[in-house]
């Protein structure tokens, strides 16, 4: 394949790394050890990030975004993760959204929701899936169980569906202005065929946000719960068929958090090789330089063999999902969980690196991005992300 960039792809590139050189990087540590997770979050960078097409990047022209394609895609936010991976997956998660509303949503809808989108700055997305429990019953249900799956039920009342229960682990949950909510409409068949989809904004009678999540990774990524009593959802928000929910993202639009996960995670490894080189520059007690230390060596390079690895795999999967050839779908797949397995390595290898003195330091931007890549262990079910390859190839 040609991986040779495009003027604009390139324009794309260096707008980012500039964005996440002097905007991102000033603030990612800041914004990581505020102990309240609410406080985390900051609206001043979500709207300058806006400005420059972060948020609306793959919105089609026609609707007053930039279009932007998957190796472009690739790019920015690989750049803008090494600036700060949950600033970068704040924008990003609005790409997977906004893309599926241009793609299933009826005109109506896409007027309705897409124009209010590109045109307010703070006009962030999310998905409602995961509940308290289940979710990997939801990505790979057992067939034909009526009991597994979803539980938020969905009933019709004339020109209105009554929503009842709660989602928890919402990205996005707490700062966005519209979700896609998956909910149960059919209890007595399985997820697969009773599964409908809503497009429900922030501001729906009978819906609210509950708890925000304190995790140890992803400070400044949101992820909260979302609570349904009685909410009443207009017939005009069901997204295709009743009951057709399950399948509604397929094509492109399904594998398109693998692939957005590996480009995340690409970034973090290049912030991190970069930060070991500059480190094993530093002086030993003794005069010696750590680069010179044959361990420190050894290890350096592996991070550099990895993490080049890794963007050969994210540009691959970028250029099949551009040019429709190759195995795009199964191939994301299998980018996650290669891009899961080389960013614990990697942001280990350069904590280490910091512990070259015999003491492993608490510097706080190399472990800053081990607790941000330890949160690809729960992201979307690794295991059950591998046996989802295997049916894809």
């Amino acid at each position: 394949m040609d991986y040779s960039l495009t003027e604009e792809q390139r324009a794309w590139q260096l707008k980012a790394r500039k964005f996440a050189e002097e905007e991102l990087r000033p603030i990612s540590l800041k914004r990581d050890r505020h102990a309240d997770p609410r406080e985390t979050f900051d609206w001043d960078i979500i709207k300058k990030g806006s400005k420059l097409g972060f948020r609306t990047a793959v919105v089609a022209k026609e609707w007053g975004g930039h279009g932007i394609d998957y190796v472009t895609q690739a790019l920015v936010m690989a750049e803008l993760a090494k600036g700060d991976s949950p600033i970068a997956k704040t924008f990003s998660q609005c790409w997977k959204w906004s893309h599926l509303i241009a793609a299933v949503c009826n005109q109506e809808q896409q007027e309705r929701f897409l124009k209010l989108f590109v045109a307010d700055d703070t006009y962030l997305l999310g998905h409602a899936g995961t509940e308290p429990n289940g979710n990997s019953d939801n990505r790979m249900p057992p067939e034909e169980d009526p009991k597994s799956g979803y539980r938020l039920r969905a009933e019709r009342k004339g020109d209105e569906w009554i929503l009842n229960g709660e989602k928890c682990f919402v990205a996005n949950g707490g700062v966005a202005r519209l979700f896609f909510v998956n909910t149960r409409t059919n209890s007595n068949v399985s997820v697969k065929e009773g599964t409908t989809t809503f497009l429900v904004p922030i501001d729906t009678p009978g819906f609210r946000i509950g708890k925000v999540f304190n995790k140890s990774g992803w400070r400044f990524y949101q992820n909260a719960e979302l609570i349904f009593e009685n909410a009443r959802v207009p017939h005009a928000n069901l997204v295709g068929e009743v009951n057709g929910g399950f399948n509604l993202r397929r094509g492109s639009a399904r594998p398109f958090g693998d692939f957005e996960l590996g480009a995340n995670a690409l970034g973090i490894c290049d912030a991190a090789v970069e930060m070991a080189m500059h480190h094993a520059q530093t002086k030993w007690p003794d005069g010696r330089y750590f680069i010179d230390n044959q361990t420190i060596q050894l290890k350096l390079s592996e991070m550099g063999m990895l993490t080049e690895a890794l963007r050969s795999f994210v540009m691959r999967v970028a250029a099949e999902g551009d040019t429709k050839i190759g195995h795009y779908a199964g191939n994301a797949i299998f980018l996650q969980n290669f891009a899961t397995d080389v960013i614990q390595r990697v942001t280990a290898l350069n904590m280490d690196i910091h512990g070259g003195a015999g003491v492993v330091t608490m510097d706080a931007g190399a472990e800053k991005l081990v607790r941000d890549a330890v949160i690809w262990t729960h992201l979307a079910g690794d295991s059950v992300q591998r046996m989802k390859a295997v049916r894809k190839h």
